[in-house]
């Protein structure tokens, strides 16, 4: 059996530490019965704001797991959105690829993959290749779920890199942002996304 892992009945269950209070729990349990604390993170909300320290701790113990299960898709988008949050955006991407290879059911993984491409930089400044890459991983996250927010994020790249240097594109920016706003989106997701991005919101893409 690996060093990470339980045994539940005949079965083994691999394992991570809690990094909140050190206690072992299998990986299918999202929350930590004793500190409360998340265990696998399922979104960005869930670690937005966490401390440096504090999101190295988790990152140190999805490593310890993933030894055992390189190919578990929920550590690795674990572990993709704590390095998101510390904005070490070539790590968090490699991790989102690895997620979404073994589950294509998931939008979080391609949305923020896309975010990840940006660098935390305006998309005018993206060469043309990783905004065409950025939109393929927007499409992707659609075709599971359509969400305003991700119209957002494409009618964002869309205007910094197309309408702003009067390159043509279809749909155009303004037709996503219809979109985004048809769909709706929360305040909070809006301004989340742009400081996510570390961007200004243009005044174009007013909801």
């Amino acid at each position: 059996m690996c060093v990470n892992c339980l045994t539940e009945g005949d079965m083994n269950v691999c394992a991570i530490t809690c990094p909140g209070c050190g206690e072992r729990l299998s990986l299918d349990m999202k929350t930590c019965p004793s500190c409360r604390k998340p265990v696998i993170i399922t979104s960005f909300g869930g670690i937005r704001g966490m401390s440096a320290p504090e999101t190295n701790k988790y990152i140190a113990q999805y490593k310890k797991a993933l030894t055992d299960a390189p190919d578990n898709a929920a550590v690795n988008t674990s572990i993709a959105f704590c390095y998101l949050n510390l904005k070490i955006y070539d790590k968090a991407l490699l991790a989102f690829d690895k997620a979404a290879e073994e589950n294509f059911d998931n939008p979080e993984t391609f949305f923020y993959a896309a975010v990840c491409l940006l660098n935390g930089k305006k998309a005018f400044f993206a060469p043309r290749p990783t905004i065409d890459k950025i939109l393929q991983y927007i499409d992707a996250a659609n075709m599971i779920e359509r969400r305003g927010v991700h119209y957002l994020l494409s009618a964002y790249v869309k205007y910094d890199y197309f309408a702003r240097k009067c390159y043509s594109v279809s749909p155009e920016y303004s037709d996503d942002l219809g979109s985004a706003k048809e769909l709706g989106v929360a305040h909070a997701d809006a301004v989340g996304l742009f400081e996510l991005l570390g961007v200004e919101r243009p005044s174009a893409l007013a909801l």
